[in-house]
Parts: structure tokens; C-alpha cells; sequence
């Protein structure tokens, strides 16, 4: 496509990547990765001869196209580039892309913007599942600039609000995959969960680190990393994700006790290097993972009370807040989260 393609290079949450209309990437899937392989500069460690940071955080990409469902506005697909692998994966969802979904969606007219503020309803193909973005939007259009913080991200930006009802074994086909809510993998202690993102939760003690850890000493240490993926293997097929070995899922979670005054500590591999933060579903998962009896998080988390909690989920660079709403049964009806998102670059991007 040597005329390049439109393209709005946005960060969501604390993650950046390319966004882009759906009719204007080629539809056979086949070329739209090879396509995309060239964007991001993929396979290299640099990414040297593309647009990618070299990081996954960095190497993401968001379609989106207007929704004929009723009730939904646009439709979402999530596509995680790797960086030296040439592997396009859509085995999963990014709640931190998620958070630009919206304002690209104005931006390219996909959605039509209210004077003041404007509720965008998203459908994440990925998983089947929706999302509620509500964004500023003086004059119709969306507002970046805003008193907003989210640990990860410098600065402040205006606030994106988004909610989630129905996230509970978006990947998986239920909340526990296995019907247990722990299970021995290779002689360690494993919550399998899926709400909204897959995920091993594993204590951190078990692998012989504390979990508080910094992001550079745990990629190095080779045989933790070694010792984790032999475990991740296994749980996929458990997680009925079938054969792993060359997805993006189940995300890998080492959990403590709260070291700031949150309800956890996590570092977790994404899944073969330590995020600098945490994803946003994966958060939803871990929190959703410390109000289960018998986790391998529950006997760490501290808990508040009430019907509505707010789980701050520590991670290397600050934290997350997940807003979880319980219904009478003590399950999870509903969960929230704050992320922001700004445009940075408007243009055609080739290959």
C-alpha cells in the first residue's frame, strides 16, 4: 500500500498505537497483518524500520468501524502487534486502547459528538463484550486537556470514565475456567480467571521473589521468567485457550500484599516481559481474583467494606483504581475504571 493508509497515532490509558477505520485497511486479514507487521517495523527489537517503541505498550493497534448492533455505536477490534516475533495477535482485549476508541470514533465522524459530553457505546470484537466511554465533548468535539491523573501516564489530561457489565469469561467461557478457584500448575498455587482479560494470579512468595521487585530486575532474572512460561503453557489449555504458545493470553500475574495502601501489589508478564504498569482488564481480573474465597490473591488483599469497593491495584509505577459494584448475591455486577487518552499524530502511515 504504497499510498499509505489514514491513520490517528493516539495513546489510551498507558499505552499508545495506531488507530484506524476499518474499511481502510485491507480486509483479508492475511494482508492487513502484513500490512501492519510493516507499520509498526516488526519483526525487530527496535522496531527500527517502523513506527513501534520497541515495547508492547507501544506496538498496538485499534480498528474501528460504525456498529450495526442495536444499541452500539462502533465496532472494536484490538490487534497486539509483537515486537520481534511476526505474529499479529487478536486473542484478546486492551482496556487501555480502549480509552481512544471514542474520541476516534468523533474524530473520524464514525459517532456524532454532543455539545458538552457524549456516552459512546463500544462493542469489543475481540470478546463479544461492550464498553461505555463517556467523554468531554465541548462543541461536539473531544477534549484531551483535563485535571485527570492516572499513574504510568505524566501529566493530567480530561477524564474517560469507562464501565463494564458484562466481562465475567469474555475469553474463557466463565469467570473460573477450570471451576476452581485455585489449582496447582508445576507444584505453584494458580487462580485461572477471566473477567474481561485471561490471567494465572500466582503469588509472588511461591516463585521466590517478593513482588515488590522492579520492572528491569525481574525481565533479567531468566529462570523465573523460564519457570513461568512452563506454567503458562499448561494453564492455557486449562483456560480452554488451547495452544498458547504463540498468543498474547493469559497474562501472567505475581501478586503481594499492598506496600501504598492499596488492596494489591501485582507484576505481571504480558506474558513474556514485566509491564511497566498493569493492564486495564487484567486489573479488573486480579481485583475481581482477591474477592474470591480460596485465591491465591484473597489472603493478601485488604478488603474494604461496603457493597461498592474501590480496589487500588499496585503496580511498578503507581496504581489502578477498580470500581467494583456487588449485586445481592455478593457477585460482581458492574466494574468501572478512569483512564485517559490524547491524539498525537494525524496523518497516512505506510508499510
Amino acid at each position: 500500500m504504497s499510498e499509505g493508509v489514514a491513520c490517528i497515532w493516539m495513546r489510551g490509558g498507558t499505552s499508545k498505537g495506531a488507530f484506524f477505520v476499518a474499511d481502510d485497511l485491507p480486509s483479508d486479514p492475511g494482508a492487513r497483518d502484513a500490512f501492519l507487521l510493516g507499520v509498526m517495523g516488526s519483526p525487530d527489537p527496535r522496531q527500527i524500520d517502523g513506527m513501534g517503541g520497541a515495547d508492547p505498550l507501544t506496538s498496538k493497534v485499534a480498528v474501528v468501524s460504525r456498529s450495526s448492533r442495536a444499541g452500539i455505536d462502533v465496532d472494536y477490534l484490538f490487534l497486539q502487534v509483537f515486537v520481534d516475533q511476526p505474529i499479529v495477535s487478536d486473542s484478546q482485549n486492551c482496556g487501555n486502547m480502549l480509552a481512544g476508541v471514542g474520541p476516534f470514533a468523533i474524530e473520524r465522524g464514525l459517532v456524532a459528538g454532543g455539545d458538552g459530553e457524549t456516552r459512546v457505546t463500544i462493542f469489543m470484537v475481540n470478546t463479544g463484550q461492550t464498553a461505555i466511554a463517556t467523554l468531554q465533548t465541548p462543541g461536539g468535539m473531544p477534549r484531551y486537556e483535563g485535571d485527570a491523573r492516572i499513574d504510568g501516564v505524566p501529566g493530567t489530561a480530561a477524564p474517560i470514565p469507562l464501565e463494564f457489565t458484562d466481562t465475567a469469561g469474555s475469553s474463557c467461557g466463565a469467570l473460573l475456567p477450570t471451576g476452581r478457584a485455585s489449582d496447582v500448575i508445576d507444584g505453584i498455587a494458580c487462580t485461572l480467571i477471566d473477567n474481561g482479560m485471561p490471567c494465572v494470579v500466582m503469588r509472588a512468595a511461591d516463585l521466590g521473589i517478593t513482588g515488590y521487585e522492579d520492572r528491569a530486575t525481574l525481565d533479567a532474572n531468566a529462570a523465573m521468567k523460564a519457570r513461568i512460561e512452563a506454567i503458562r503453557l499448561q494453564a492455557g489449555s486449562l483456560m480452554n485457550l488451547g495452544d498458547v504458545t504463540e498468543k498474547s493470553v493469559p497474562k501472567m500475574m505475581l501478586v503481594a500484599a499492598p506496600k501504598d495502601g492499596g488492596a494489591i501489589t501485582t507484576r505481571s508478564l504480558i506474558p513474556h516481559r514485566v509491564h511497566a504498569t498493569i493492564g486495564v482488564f487484567a486489573a479488573v481480573s486480579v481485583a475481581t481474583a482477591c474477592m474470591i474465597p480460596g485465591s491465591t490473591a484473597a489472603g493478601l488483599a485488604v478488603i474494604p467494606p461496603g457493597r461498592r469497593k474501590t480496589l487500588s491495584v499496585e503496580h511498578p509505577t503507581g496504581e489502578m483504581s477498580c470500581l467494583l459494584d456487588l449485586d445481592d448475591a455478593g457477585g460482581i455486577a458492574s466494574v468501572a475504571l478512569l483512564r485517559t487518552a490524547r491524539k498525537l499524530m494525524e496523518g497516512r502511515v505506510f508499510a
